[in-house]
């Protein structure tokens, strides 16, 4: 396997202090997007010294006679097309070019990173310098988006991590320099074994090395899209690698109790749109999920247990007006999922397309219920994530102890 090296720095095109106080990792741009995000980032930090790294050749029309911002440029390590989120190669980028220029913070940025606001590059950084080690924005979404990271990531990562960052796989990162390298590290171990493009999971990383964690609102932004793949690899690619990332940190999380802070009052600004009132068609998923009850029921066997099967049979049989699936039992189905991801009790591959009609199942038990409503979204979100946390019992025991369930 081939290992990703390090990226090549040329000279600067700007002469800079000896240090800067943030160094701000771009991904490529178009040169009226690397424009558009410099003139944020003079605005976000208009007193502050800041190294500008880019995989891009600089425009000439860049070059100014201004002393607070160096330009750098380095030679990517990612896939030619770029990511949607940040992945394993930008990780071990961004640690590289700190360990060079030794930043107070450094922030990295993900695709249409123009869009980002200077208040939001002010906030992400802001946090680091309060010492938080990892800081990630919450950007604002309607109420039906995100909802793989609604579904699975939030909760799974709030419930087994203690961590309530509701975009644990995130496009913006801040990070402190100990985060940066700790990232790296994990990040090296992909790319060494030719997977530069793997995603990491920075929230679970800090919470097993005991790093601080904050999560700040974020002004509206383009969310990047995971490009012309369909939702059964998606939902393959992510949940993968996150059942992966929870299979490796077993130790810690088995140990872990959730935190004993107060309730959260909802801060995710989930805006509603004129869009979200138009009527939508759930009738596509929900016989989606009903054709895969008949064709996928032996499979589920295998990794569901009776009572689960008992009440997927029952959703299966409910009329489309009433369709809901309970919260406690998709927290168990998910769990489940987890485990037989674990113990391959049936190829990986297979097992996470199976996962897709579930999936499908309750992003129609969502939508139908929260009809549009950011609010009712919010809380139902919210809602999900307690299921799951309620549940992490049932996950530890079959975790320490799979041989008492045979389904």
């Amino acid at each position: 396997m081939s290992t990703v090296p390090a990226p090549a720095l040329s000279a600067s095109t700007h002469a800079a202090p000896d240090q800067a106080a943030t160094l701000i990792c771009l991904p490529t741009l178009t040169g009226e997007a690397f424009d558009a995000t410099l003139d944020h980032l003079r605005r976000a930090f208009p007193l502050q010294p800041i190294i500008v790294a880019t995989p891009d050749p600089v425009p000439t029309r860049s070059s100014s006679d201004e002393s607070q911002i160096r330009i750098l440029n380095y030679t990517s390590s990612s896939s030619p097309h770029g990511a949607w989120v940040p992945t394993a190669a930008d990780y071990l980028n961004a640690w590289t070019l700190a360990r060079e220029h030794h930043p107070q913070a450094v922030l990295l940025l993900g695709a249409e990173a123009a869009s980002v606001s200077p208040d939001t590059l002010r906030r992400l950084v802001s946090g680091v310098f309060d010492q938080q080690d990892l800081v990630l924005p919450r950007y604002p979404v309607g109420p039906r988006d995100a909802l793989v990271n609604s579904a699975i990531l939030y909760p799974l990562t709030r419930a087994l991590f203690s961590q309530h960052v509701r975009f644990p796989l995130p496009i913006d990162a801040a990070l402190s320099p100990r985060m940066a390298e700790r990232l790296a590290t994990t990040a090296q171990r992909l790319t060494s074994t030719n997977q530069a493009d793997a995603f990491v999971w920075p929230v679970a990383e800090a919470a097993v090395a005991g790093f601080s964690v904050r999560d700040v609102a974020g002004d509206q932004r383009t969310l990047p899209l995971p490009g012309a793949i369909d939702l059964n690899s998606l939902l393959s690619n992510v949940a993968g690698s996150l059942f992966a990332d929870i299979e490796a940190r077993a130790s810690f999380w088995q140990r872990a109790r959730l935190a004993t802070t107060a309730p959260r009052v909802p801060t995710y600004a989930t805006r509603s749109t004129a869009a979200d009132a138009n009527p939508l068609d759930l009738a596509p998923m929900i016989d989606s999920f009903r054709n895969a009850y008949t064709n996928l029921r032996e499979l589920w066997s295998l990794v569901l247990p009776p009572n689960s099967l008992l009440n997927l049979k029952k959703l299966s049989l409910t009329p489309p007006e009433t369709f809901r699936m309970p919260d406690a039992l998709w927290a168990r189905t998910v769990y489940d999922f987890v485990l037989a991801y674990r113990l391959r009790t049936i190829n990986r591959t297979h097992l996470l397309g199976a996962m897709t009609p579930l999936y499908l199942a309750w992003v129609a038990s969502h939508l139908r219920m929260v009809d549009g409503d950011a609010t009712l979204a919010e809380q139902h979100i919210e809602a999900v994530a307690t299921a799951f946390e309620s549940d992490k019992p049932y996950l530890v025991a079959r975790w320490r102890w799979p041989d008492r369930f045979n389904p």
